[in-house]
């Protein structure tokens, strides 16, 4: 579902902006925005131009479908997180993992 909440929308790119570490200065300077403009846009108090989204859509190296829509951001930036895990384990712990996993999907059906 589309946001028109702003709050909401300045959510979603904290979170983004978080998962890669990032400062808010380091977004506005990349983005081509002021330090506080963009805290304003994290707040949810101002209004963006179009352009102005996809300079820092860019930055966050999301889509503004990401930003723009209704889902469970943290939820991604954890699976994310699972998916690098495993692919920085060893192919054994890898394995086992995957294993678990598949026992426990299983038992939910």
């Amino acid at each position: 579902m589309l946001l028109y909440d702003f709050r909401m929308i300045g959510n979603n790119l904290l979170a983004y902006r978080k998962k890669l570490g990032m400062t808010q200065g380091e977004v506005a300077d990349a983005a081509g925005i002021s330090d506080r403009t963009y805290a304003d846009i994290e707040r949810g108090t101002v209004n963006m131009h179009v352009e102005t989204l996809l300079r820092i859509c860019k930055v966050l190296h999301v889509t503004p479908d990401d930003v723009l829509t209704d889902e469970d951001v943290e939820l991604d930036c954890e699976q994310n997180e699972i998916i690098e895990w495993l692919n920085n384990s060893s192919p054994k712990t890898r394995a086992t993992a995957l294993q678990l996993l598949n026992v426990y999907l299983s038992s939910l059906t």
